[in-house]
């Protein structure tokens, strides 16, 4: 008798429906997010359009903030369907692979949302939603938990979550989105971390000045 896994390798294929227009509008929206808050952060430090648009640089922020939590609302909606969806290795595994397997998925939930809402109560609405680029910037670095715990807790949180859905319904393609996210993720750090360097380091040079 093929084990487990050999019999999901034999039936990969047939697991993961490539043809449901639903995971592409996931990898989209995916890829959408990260790209529309950088660049309409980046947008409003450069010219100050939302600050103008809006009146004043806090509702700007807060209209910015509102857009961005509800872009993020209508991703996971579209990713946990696009999940229950396809088909779930569930009825390749045995019932005590699938109970472990349901246990550390939620876990991996539980996890995923600790780090995500505590950083964003730690940051408050301005820091969690780009304030810095609107001249919203932090006296000091956060270090309490849970960022003495783990870098960008946001977006390892985020991506912990979706593995815990990925886990807990048995879905390939709920791995591979995962992965994509994280892959996301990486690159958006790889043009938020130098620039957010950059607005703190302006911060302290003008600090110094002014002193």
């Amino acid at each position: 008798m093929s084990s487990p896994i050999m019999t999901i390798i034999q039936n990969f294929d047939r697991v993961i429906d490539w043809k449901d227009p639903l995971i592409w509008l996931a990898a989209a929206h995916i890829t959408f997010n990260p790209f529309f808050w950088n660049v309409s952060a980046r947008l409003e430090y450069k010219t100050k359009l939302l600050s103008r648009i809006f009146g004043s640089t806090k509702v700007g922020c807060y209209v910015l903030a509102v857009v961005t939590f509800l872009i993020g609302m209508t991703r996971n909606f579209v990713v946990v369907i696009a999940v229950t969806r396809q088909l779930s290795l569930e009825a390749y595994l045995g019932e005590t692979t699938v109970n472990y397997m349901k246990i550390v998925g939620g876990l991996c939930m539980v996890i995923g949302l600790t780090l995500a809402i505590t950083s964003m109560l730690r940051l408050g609405v301005t820091g969690t939603y780009l304030g810095d680029y609107f001249g919203m910037l932090k006296d000091s670095r956060v270090t309490a938990f849970p960022f003495n715990v783990v870098d960008n807790p946001m977006y390892v949180g985020s991506t912990i979550t979706f593995l815990g859905l990925a886990v807990l319904k048995m879905s390939p393609i709920g791995f591979l989105l995962t992965v994509y996210i994280w892959i996301v993720y990486n690159i958006a750090l790889f043009f938020e971390e130098p620039f957010t360097a950059k607005i703190y380091s302006t911060k302290e040079t003008k600090e110094v000045k002014a002193n």
